[in-house]
């Protein structure tokens, strides 16, 4: 199959390079969405098919055949359809036309550099990439968006997690001379406002730099108590037990105050992370840590995790074992029915005479019963606390 692949602007006559008007003259079988059909209609030769993009998808490749123009925004390889065609097919041939995309039409109107400019599209995606992107402390942002994911409601989620030194820059219908706004407003402003689609946005802002080790006197407590959190020192080598900068997917089972979880998400930001939690109180703490840290894109589950819905979940490559109310073998039995195989589970053990049962035995016992690895523990003493072993197993 032969694709033209022709990128427009949102102008109602939108400037065509003379090969691309040849193809359009000569073209039989047309696509696009109807944005598209709306501005080029006066262009298709009499007799034209048009087939509309829309999902799914699937639908619309089964009736291509032989050569079809597209129509695209703005470049058709800046997370355009022609990325979509070399994805569903990868033998066709495809001749591009691109023009600029919106994002160089923005930092053009704003005569803004964009060289070093971070990308994110929110375009039928989730948050995480925009999550990433603000921890990493990006100084200028990009953002492709969509009807949900508003410049208004991206203000409102930066300024929920305290990213709130940066300058928004919205672009709205560019490209067309009659509808073009172009705004520059701070996040609290955009929060309350209604944009016009389409439109897309950059952030320009200078984050300050965060510590490497969380304070703990900063987390908010379980009912105060001081001894309920992963002491800082205590979570920084459990994160490097964990392996974290290769892995892809953490769980943390029994997440309580979030202090590892949040450690985690903000000391490597391209972690996907599911946190479980047995006790409801949690969930309020967890989210005012989250927020008090900077921290979004943590999923939260409150519920006993043997009873939890796990299935549709990420496959984990890293587990860290906060609690497990006695029943540590059957969390770990549970876990390895989702665990890659290259993955780890890690647990903290408290030595102290007051406890009759030693998390360090329990740990022990089940690796054995489970078939499982140990790697020699990392043992602690921290000020006046009780000593501190870090545990850590992995598959045969």
């Amino acid at each position: 199959m032969k694709f033209i692949v022709i990128g427009i602007s949102d102008a109602p006559e939108p400037f065509l390079r003379p090969e691309a008007l040849d193809a359009i003259r000569h073209g039989r079988i047309f696509s696009g969405g109807k944005r598209h059909h709306e501005i080029v209609a006066s262009l298709l030769p009499s007799g034209a098919q048009w087939i509309d993009i829309t999902v799914p998808l699937d639908a619309v490749f089964e009736q291509y055949h032989d050569e079809v123009v597209v129509f695209a925004s703005g470049d058709p390889l800046f997370f355009g359809f022609a990325n979509t065609i070399k994805r569903k097919i990868p033998d066709a041939q495809i001749i591009l036309y691109p023009a600029f995309n919106s994002l160089q039409l923005l930092a053009h109107r704003l005569v803004l550099p964009y060289h070093d400019m971070r990308v994110v599209s929110l375009t039928g995606r989730p948050w995480p990439e925009l999550d990433k992107a603000l921890i990493e402390r990006a100084g200028k942002i990009g953002i492709l968006t969509d009807r949900q994911h508003t410049p208004a409601a991206i203000a409102r989620r930066m300024l929920e997690y305290g990213y709130k030194d940066y300058q928004m820059h919205v672009g709205e219908h560019l490209g067309n001379p009659q509808d073009e706004c172009v705004t520059t407003m701070s996040l609290e402003q955009a929060a309350s406002r209604d944009f016009d689609y389409p439109n897309c946005l950059i952030l320009c802002g200078h984050a300050a730099a965060r510590p490497f080790g969380l304070p703990d006197s900063e987390f908010a407590l379980l009912d105060g108590r001081k001894k309920m959190i992963t002491k800082m020192p205590i979570r920084l080598l459990t994160l490097q037990a964990l392996e974290l900068s290769r892995k892809s997917v953490l769980w943390d089972i029994g997440f309580c105050t979030g202090s590892v979880s949040i450690e985690a998400r903000l000391q490597f930001p391209h972690l996907h992370i599911e946190a479980f939690e047995v006790r409801p109180e949690c969930e309020q703490l967890i989210q005012e840590n989250s927020r008090h840290f900077g921290a979004p894109g943590i999923n939260i589950h409150i519920t006993d995790f043997l009873d939890a819905q796990i299935d549709a979940l990420p496959r984990p490559d890293a587990v860290f074992i906060g609690g497990h109310g006695g029943h540590l073998k059957e969390i770990m039995a549970r876990v390895l029915t989702v665990l890659t195989d290259d993955g780890c589970i890690v647990m903290n053990s408290v030595t102290s005479a007051a406890v009759h049962t030693d998390s360090h035995q329990l740990f022990n016992q089940a690796c054995a019963g489970l078939g499982l690895i140990q790697e020699p523990a990392t043992r602690i003493l921290l000020n006046d606390n009780n000593p501190i072993e870090i545990l850590k197993c992995k598959r045969r």
